[in-house]
Order: structure tokens, then sequence, then C-alpha cells
């Protein structure tokens, strides 16, 4: 399968990163074609413009949501990987979302959820915390990035075979051995979330 893999963190050196170059293990063990793009470094441009809302006008979007677009249909399933900051997806990824999965390409009534065009593509979506998973239940953290994500973004857009993981109690003071037992998971699941039981 082509897996578009979405990082979303600016520091190189960050376990996010880490986390991705253990799933782009699992995937190409599973000799998946992988499409990594990192949105700090490619620079994307994460802020609408009037140019974005050329969308709702039947007119040509920006250049970049197009090839964006492009990467996206080449793909059979998508990576995200992203911390959680205040309780949702970092701006940048916000960015993405706002601009790249838009009216006529990915849905078409906003009155109807069932409308997305993106219905044959599996997600994996992997987030990190640094909260633990009681802080984030407690205050029903959890449920609110369910609802956000899986069904007013990507349950919107058609996808229906969405596997999430969050990444609790990231911090300094993380001993080494739940690190590795996080990075040791990401490439399971990169290894086996997109391969069929026959595969």
């Amino acid at each position: 399968m082509n897996i578009l893999t979405i990082i979303t963190h600016p520091i190189q050196s960050s376990f996010n990163h880490a986390l991705l170059e253990n799933v782009v293990k699992g995937l190409e063990q599973s000799n998946h074609t992988v499409d990594i793009s990192d949105l700090y470094a490619e620079n994307f441009q994460c802020a609408m413009t009037d140019a974005d809302f050329a969308q709702f006008h039947n007119k040509p979007m920006p250049k970049d949501v197009l090839a964006f677009q492009k990467r996206v249909e080449w793909s059979d399933g998508l990576v995200f990987i992203f911390p959680i900051w205040w309780w949702s997806v970092p701006a940048m990824l916000k960015g993405w979302i706002d601009r790249v999965i838009s009216y006529g390409w990915a849905w078409s009534d906003p009155l109807n959820p069932d409308s997305g065009f993106l219905k044959e593509r599996k997600i994996l979506v992997l987030a990190t915390a640094g909260a633990s998973k009681a802080a984030l239940a407690k205050r029903k953290y959890d449920e609110s990035l369910h609802t956000q994500l899986n069904v007013g973004t990507w349950g919107y857009c058609g996808f229906r075979d969405i596997t999430t993981h969050f990444y609790y109690e990231l911090h300094s003071e993380t001993p080494l051995t739940r690190r590795q037992s996080y990075l040791d998971h990401a490439q399971q699941l990169g290894s086996t979330v997109f391969s069929s039981p026959d595969s």
C-alpha cells in the first residue's frame, strides 16, 4: 500500500520524530511505500487566505493545496503523528486540515456527514501527551479529541477505518523503558495496521 505519513512537530530530536522513524520501519517491514510529509520542514502555509475560498466558487485551489491533495489521492492510507497541545492538534496540523481537506474534494454536503470522498483509506493517528491517561479522562479531553477528529474531521470526510493511539506521560522524567515500549509499539502498528490478515 501507499502510505502518506504526516508529522507535525518543529523539533527534529523530539519524541514525535522518533515515533515517525519507528512507524516508518514498521511500514517498510510490511513492504508499504511511504511518503513522509514534515509540515514544519516543508514550511507548509497553515493560515487560510482568500485564495482558499476558491473551493466554494468552483475555482482552482492554491497550488500547494492541490499538490497535497495529489499526495493524499496517491495514498491508500494516512498516518498522522503529533503532540496534543492545549487539548487539540497543533496549529500547523489544524491549518493543514483547514486548507487541504477542502469542500468539493474531501466532502460535499455540509448537512450530510456521509458525503465524504475519502472512504477507501485507512488512518493511523499517533498522538503524544504530557498528561496521564487518567488526567485526560477526568476532564473528558479524550472524548473531545475523539469527537473533534474521528467524528468531526475524519468521519466527515468519509474515513471509517481509523486507529488512534495516545502515548501518555511524556516529559523530561519519562523512563527510558517507557519511551522504548512506545517506540516498539509504534513500529508494530506500522507493520500491522495497513496489512491485511492474509498478507
